[in-house]
């Protein structure tokens, strides 16, 4: 029996003494109480480390026992904290920069042989900081000129922001601003981004080898995250440009539980050109402008679960008006963004996020005379859902896995005029539906020193869809001889492709 009471002892002391419990938390920053993304967490007794994801969250696996942990990131100073893990344990750091770097050293929290060993490759992080140290042109800083001084990007033209990575086109790009889908990513004609820097808090480009969980795109991804608000006091910043001019403010809603940012940005390129539109000019009331408007609500619900609104809102407008011959016209385009994310925690290994997205971009001609006046417009608007799970296994293996629908609607063309009380082209506008979803798995495993796994499968669907109606022509005199009416959702063709990654 004593036997049997020793081997069973030495079971047990040697199960808890392999035994690990989960560290996770957020890490921000202990000024503004924004979230650090790619913050360093590391054990340096168990040789073990994580970095934070897009909303500050990490997770990892430690033994039982006393530990040193380190936080660390780029710019700030790090703290080292002494824990106990007897059970799974929450704990949220918050970071605060460092005043005392010297400009010419480089301190990378990353180690020194990541580009080979990191199986994510053609990835680049740039933080606003960084960004803001390039040289400007006309004194916006811009977003899109910044990348394009990277290894495989190159630029649409000298001063424009369309931008070409690794031989693809401008439109293979996909654009995100808070996981919105941005189409026209530039003002006056590719000059400016619609990216106001003072709203932005990262940026991440992905060159190639996308993951799984971005789709419907060839080139690559450029993700961008806005700032979330300032959680412990007001904020306000501006400037005054050559043509533009901004202010951004932000604070808490409630403190440490609720914060907002609002953002504005517009030129004065039309009150500049002005003096040379004369009174007596028969060009008076002729200009170009364009403004954006960018906003964010954030709100901790609790420990476990937090909520996100983000939106944006902008436009160009060109005029053109000649009174002497009564006829002028306005060249109005521009997007508009709005997404709604709810983060949750269902344990300390699972972390999940919830979207609910908006996107619309449309472009207009509109003019006329006094007696004629007409309107041309396209645009594309995209209802989108999706949920994207993070399973931390541990701190050597992660899985992402999750699903995605967007309902398209496009207007290629739509054209109306009216000339007194007659009108025509309102009832014609052809509008086209799409249905597309996609569900994906994404597994990243550092198997040992020397082997690093990342799989990832996407599985994409595309459905043309309802209302719409579909024109048979005779092949013999090409003549309309019969239609064929299609209802509201009801599938006209399919396309299917499995997409290994």
């Amino acid at each position: 029996m004593s036997i049997k009471s020793s081997i069973l002892y030495l079971l047990i002391s040697s199960i808890s003494f392999s035994q690990e419990h989960i560290l996770s938390g957020y890490i921000k920053d202990g000024n503004t109480g924004e979230a650090l993304i790619g913050a360093s967490v590391f054990i340096e007794s168990e040789s073990k480390g994580t970095s934070t994801n897009v909303y500050g969250f990490y997770s990892i696996n430690l033994k039982s026992g006393n530990c040193d942990v380190k936080f660390s990131y780029i710019g700030y100073k790090d703290i080292i904290k002494t824990i106990k893990l007897e059970n799974h344990k929450r704990l949220n750091v918050e970071l605060i920069e460092s005043e005392d770097l010297l400009e010419e050293m480089i301190v990378n929290s990353k180690q020194s042989d990541e580009n080979t060993t990191s199986t994510q490759m053609g990835k680049v992080e740039l933080s606003m900081d960084k960004i803001k140290t390039i040289p400007a042109f006309m004194g916006e800083v811009d977003i899109l000129k910044t990348i394009q001084f990277l290894p495989g990007v190159s630029s649409g033209g000298e001063g424009n922001t369309g931008f070409y990575v690794r031989g693809g086109g401008p439109d293979q790009n996909l654009i995100l601003l808070d996981e919105a889908t941005v189409y026209n990513a530039s003002h006056l004609f590719g000059f400016f981004s619609v990216f106001n820097a003072d709203a932005i808090k990262n940026v991440s480009l992905i060159k190639g080898g996308m993951p799984s969980n971005y789709g419907g795109r060839l080139s690559s991804v450029l993700d961008i995250t806005m700032k979330d608000g300032n959680y412990k006091s007001f904020q306000a910043d501006g400037g005054i440009g050559a043509i533009a001019s901004r202010l951004t403010l932000q604070g808490p809603i409630k403190e440490d539980t609720a914060s907002y940012i609002i953002s504005g940005r517009r030129t004065y390129i039309d009150v500049l050109t002005a003096p040379f539109v004369a009174d007596t000019s028969a060009f008076k009331g002729s200009g170009y402008f364009f403004y954006d408007l960018t906003a964010k609500l954030n709100w901790r619900l609790s420990d476990k679960d937090r909520l996100y609104l983000s939106s944006y809102f902008g436009r160009d407008v060109f005029t053109f008006n000649n009174e002497n011959l009564g006829f002028n016209f306005s060249v109005p385009w521009g997007n508009a963004t709005a997404s709604l994310r709810w983060n949750h925690l269902f344990n300390d290994k699972l972390f999940v996020n919830s979207s609910a997205v908006f996107t619309d971009y449309n472009f207009a001609f509109e003019g006329g005379s006094n007696d004629f006046n007409f309107r041309l417009s396209s645009g594309v608007r995209d209802y989108n859902l999706k949920q994207d799970y993070t399973y931390y296994h541990s701190s050597l293996h992660n899985v992402k896995f999750g699903w995605n629908y967007t309902l398209h609607r496009f207007i290629p063309s739509s054209l109306s005029a009216n000339s007194g009380d007659v009108s025509f082209g309102d009832e014609s506008v052809v509008k086209i539906f799409g249905n597309e979803y996609a569900i994906y798995l994404l597994d990243d495993w550092d198997v040992n020193e020397k082997l690093k796994v990342n799989l990832g499968f996407r599985l994409s669907m595309y459905q043309h869809i309802g209302p719409f109606t579909r024109y048979y022509k005779n092949p013999n005199n090409g003549t309309t001889d019969s239609t064929r009416t299609y209802s509201s959702f009801e599938t006209i063709k399919t396309y299917f492709g499995p997409e290994p990654r």
